[in-house]
This record gives C-alpha cells, structure tokens and sequence, in this order.
C-alpha cells in the first residue's frame, strides 16, 4: 500500500506562486504532493474559498492542516535535505514563525508587486541551483593561477633563493633544522633537499601539476599536491612569499582539493558540490573583501576618512601602471568619488555573497568591475585573477550556461547529491575553517576574543596548530595609504667617485621610463624594495647588497642589465628619492612620467671586508 504524502494545494491562477510551487517540488524531493486548489478538492478537505485565495494549504498525513508561513515550514520539513529540514524547523519557532507569517500576509496581499521582486532578486529560474559547472570553471582558473604563480616564481627562485640568492632556503632549513616543531612550523619538502637543483624542480613539477589541473587531470590529487608544493614555499620564502594573495591561493587551493570532483577524467564530476562547501567559498569571498573594507576604517587612516585616498594611491602604488598615472589626472571630484565606491564595494557589498541569485549576481558583476579597477591601475601579481575565480561561487549553473559551450554540460546528465562518506568528509574540513575564518573577521573587527573562557581557549588551541598551513588568514588590503613615494637606487662604484646604477626591471627608476603593465608576472625583489623604502633597511637588503658585491650571476638575473659586467663593484651604495607623477601638462612637455627629488643616502657605501668569511658576515663600512 503507497504511504500517505503531504499535500499542498494552491492557487493555479497566481504564476507569482507557480513559480515557487516548482522550487518547492524540487526542495522536497517527491515527498510532497502539490494540486490546484479546485473547488471540488476544497470541499472534500472542508477548506473555503476564502481561506484557499487567502494563503496555501497544507495538509498532512495525521489530518494537521496549516496554511500560509507555517505551512511552507511543515512542507519543507519533509525535505530529504538535512540543512532544509534544519532551516523549516527554525522558522518553526513562536517568534520566528510569527514574523515569518506577518510576512507572508504582506506578499499575498501583494503578489504582483512581490512577483516582480521575485524575478528581479531569484530570476525566473525555478531548477534549484548547482554548482557543478562553476566547480569546472573555478578549477580550471585554480589551475591557470597557480601556473601562473609556478612560472613567475620560477623566474625569480634561484635569484631569491638559491645558494648564491638573497635569502637561500638552505639557510632557514639548516638553522631550524633542530629547533622544536621545526618542520611542523615551516612544513616543506625542502627540509630534506634545499639545493638550487630542488628549487627549480619543484618549480617545475608546479608548472606541470598546475597543467593538469588546468586541462581536469586528476583534480583533487593535482589540487591537493599543488596546495601542499606552493605551501613548501612560501613556509621557508619568508618576506619574498609573504604577500597576500600568497597565503589566498593556499586557502583556495585547500577548499579547491576538498570540494574537486574524484577520478582522473571526471569532467563536472557526478555529484554536485554541498551546500556546505559552496557557502564555505562564499564565506571566503565575504572575508577577503570585507576584512579588506572594514580594516580601512580600523586603520584610522586619514585619506579613507577623508575619501582622499585615491589622490595619493595610484601615485603611490607599489609597481604603477599607464593606467594609474592616467587616473592620477582625473579631477579630484572624480577620485574622490571613486574612494567612496571602493569603500562601499569592500564593506557593504560582500554582505550581497549571502542574497538570493540575482542580488549575487550583481555582487559578482561589481567586485569583477573593482578587480578590473585594481588590475587597470596597478600590478598585483595574480591577485586579481584568483579573485576573479573566487567570484564564481556567487553564481551558480544556470549563469554560466549562458557563456560556456554547450558540449560541457549537454551530455553531463543530472547531478547526484554529494554522497555519506563525502558529505562526512565536508563536514569535518569546513566547519574548522568556517570556525578559524569567523574568529579572524572577529579578530579584525575588534570582537575576538570575547566569549566563553573554555572557547576562546580551544580556538587559539587549534590556530596555533592550523596556523604553519597558512590556510586561513585574515586578509586587509591597503588599510593604511602611503601619501608619498620613496624609491631606492642601488649603485656600485670601483672608486669612490664615480657610480653606476642597477636598473631594475619594473621597479620605478627613471624620469623618463613609463609604468609598465607588468601583472600576472609578480618582480618579487621589484616589490620588497617597495616596502623597504618605507622604513629603514631590513636584513634581506644588506643581503642583496652582498651579493652584489661578489658579482652573484643568479641575483643580477633580477636586474635588467649588470653594470659591471667585467666584474663586481668594489663598493654599493642605495640612494633614496622621492618620486611624483608629473601633470599632463608636464608630460606634454618633458616627457617624463615622474618628477624626483634626491633625498640622501638611504645606505651608505659598503664593501667586502678582506679576509672575512661568509658565516662571519662580510660586509663593513667604507670610509
């Protein structure tokens, strides 16, 4: 004998509520009945017209009958979904179920209108959403960043860090070779091998990883060794690897592994993302932009109060471009204009990640619009397009059928629900990461810690053995903006008297040279300099002015060209500048891009001291 279901009868004459009839047939999984509420149905249930016209029904199997908010909630509770049936029973709750219904008796009232504002905030899409080809797109765009992270690396490691580099890895590995929880601090593979030969490997089997995650080879074990490789890296790289979006591609490449389809040709992958890891991808778009907006105001910077930040910040960016300097000559209305937009895109915005489809698509068309912004007017390695792939999670299937080629999906066949094991598997990763990243927007907000004693206690527990994995950070771009722009010239000499400049490949140097558009490519050394500029010499730029001094093939690499190519300088020297856009007036008639004033010795000259060796530390003062 077929056992009783719920049924729903509404009105087959409202479209408003056809609509949400087949979401909700889909939400229930045909454990829910729904018909037309006829006339000879209502009298054989004893339900009037009035009552019929005035909100759904529902009645179930023991005879209950409910109707209006309270009745959604009774038929989503039969749902097949934990996380629904978890949602109906909330909105069962007195006070919930009491406002809920008020609610309901607004919309009835006024179906028109609210048909309306349910097309423009849920689209009149009524298939519930999947993720299974933004899963696709983001993988292969996890895939090309981390290629493209790979390969600038690549360029610059035995320059960075190799034997004859600034900071050789072989050195960190060796000195805390023996120290306590040494490698769990700084887990890497180079602990065993950190020889210029291992560098550039690893590098290389990076590059070929990246391609096979790129082309759907293999995704979780390629997503997963990736995330492992380029955390090797940056847990020995130091102050080369220790930007931001260093530490966000190690977060995404984690939550990439955990949610990527199995198999070594899966195409979408048979089931569909959970729910569970979809929001833990929203949560991380939520944090990256909102940690960025809400730490402006922390900061208690005077530009952002003022909304004078961008009349200083596309001067003032780290490796400028045409772009910036072009912005740099709108008129101050107009930039001030655009600091308000960044603050409102970064603060209110990313509250849009949790909306309905189409209030998330609007989140998503404008943080890609402030990525583009970003990308136009400054260099900041592969950031903007990882961005631009965490973006994706605020879409769903049914968007991107719009763009992609048919040949992906036509043949997919419908998407199973994530399975026991897997789901199990979700639960047990996401809800840490949820846990640390809410406790790092607290943190950032001002709010953490704050609580129960025992809680706060077990969550520093866990950050400080989750914390080596670099997986979840607190992210604050630009809290606090440079309002004038040091760069530092390094220079060599044979006697004293005469001195020939390094010309750096990016970095800022002459009047005369254009910003250049440099990004995805990140100069690492290019940028440090950057931020050595600020303040006084960190122990990484004595190193570079060492090597310099003994002529390092590897570290000259990162120049642009060697000023002495015969041999090695006998003394270096770093000269300090201040540096400003010229107007296009200026530009018209110099043409130059910049104005520079020397402002002194930010190094004086320094040379090998005779005799001294290598451990001893071999740099002196001439005088």
């Amino acid at each position: 004998m077929r056992e009783m279901q719920p049924l729903v009868l509404f009105d087959g004459d409202c479209g408003f509520c056809m609509r949400w009839v087949a979401r909700w047939r889909q939400d229930t999984g045909g454990r829910v009945r729904f018909a037309r509420g006829s006339g000879w149905l209502l009298k054989l249930l004893g339900i009037s017209k009035k009552d019929m016209r005035r909100a759904m029904q529902l009645v179930e199997p023991s005879g209950r009958r409910s109707s209006g908010a309270e009745a959604v909630f009774r038929m989503l509770a039969w749902s097949p979904r934990w996380s629904t049936r978890l949602a109906a029973r909330l909105g069962l709750v007195p006070g919930v179920r009491h406002v809920a219904g008020a609610v309901y008796s607004v919309i009835a009232h006024h179906r028109r209108r609210a048909s309306r504002w349910d097309s423009w905030l849920f689209s009149r899409v009524t298939e519930p959403a999947e993720h299974r080809l933004v899963r696709w797109a983001f993988m292969r765009l996890l895939g090309g960043t981390f290629l493209i992270a790979f390969t600038s690396l690549g360029k610059q490691v035995l320059g960075l860090y190799g034997e004859k580099g600034i900071r050789p890895i072989r050195d960190v590995a060796q000195s805390e070779r023996w120290a306590a929880q040494g490698r769990w601090r700084r887990p890497s593979v180079f602990w065993k091998d950190a020889s210029d030969a291992a560098l550039v490997r690893g590098c290389r089997v990076g590059q070929a990883l990246s391609l096979a995650l790129l082309l759907n080879v293999a995704p979780l074990p390629s997503a997963a060794a990736l995330w492992a490789l380029y955390l090797s890296y940056v847990s020995l790289g130091r102050e080369f690897l220790s930007f931001q979006w260093d530490v966000l591609l190690l977060e995404m490449g984690l939550v990439g592994a955990l949610t990527a389809p199995v198999g070594v040709r899966p195409g979408l992958g048979k089931r569909d993302v959970s729910a569970l890891e979809v929001f833990l991808f929203r949560m991380l778009v939520f944090r990256l932009y909102f940690g960025s907006g809400i730490s402006k105001f922390h900061s208690g910077d005077r530009t952002w109060r003022e909304l004078s930040a961008c009349d200083v910040y596309f001067e003032t960016a780290p490796l400028p471009t045409r772009g910036g300097w072009a912005a740099h000559q709108l008129p101050r209305q107009v930039r001030h204009t655009g600091t308000a937009a960044v603050l409102a895109a970064e603060t209110a915005v990313p509250f849009l990640a949790f909306g309905p489809r189409r209030v998330r698509q609007a989140a998503f068309g404008i943080l890609s619009a402030l990525q583009a912004a970003i990308m136009t007017t400054g260099n900041y390695g592969f950031f903007n397009v990882q961005s631009l792939a965490l973006g994706l999670w605020l879409l769903d299937d049914a968007a991107l059928r719009r763009v992609l080629p048919e040949t992906l999906w036509r043949d997919a066949g419908p998407a199973r629900r994530p399975s026991v094991p897997g789901m199990a598997l979700s639960v047990a990763a996401a809800v840490p990461l949820l846990m640390l990243g809410t406790v790092e927007q607290l943190r950032r907000m001002g709010w953490w810690p704050r609580g129960p004693e025992r809680l706060v206690r077990a969550v520093d527990w866990l950050e400080d053995r989750v914390m080596p994995l670099h997986s979840v950070n607190s992210y604050g771009l630009f809290a606090v903006m440079t309002v004038d722009r040091p760069e530092i010239t390094v220079e060599g000499s044979d006697d004293g008297e005469h001195w020939l400049e390094y010309p750096f490949r990016y970095k800022t140097s002459g009047v005369d040279r254009p910003p250049r558009q440099v990004a995805p490519h990140q100069p690492r050394l290019d940028w440090q300099m950057w931020f050595a500029a600020l303040g006084s010499p960190p122990s990484w730029f004595l190193a570079l002015m060492e090597r310099l001094l003994e002529g390092s093939p590897e570290v000259l690499g990162l120049f642009a060209s060697n000023p002495f190519p015969a041999r090695p300088p006998r003394l270096v020297r770093a000269v300090l500048h201040d540096y400003r856009m010229t107007s296009r007036t200026e530009r018209q008639r110099t043409g130059a891009w910049w104005k520079r004033e020397r402002r002194g010795l930010y190094v004086s000259p320094l040379t090998l001291a005779p005799g001294s060796s290598e451990q001893a530390g071999r740099l002196t003062w001439h005088v």
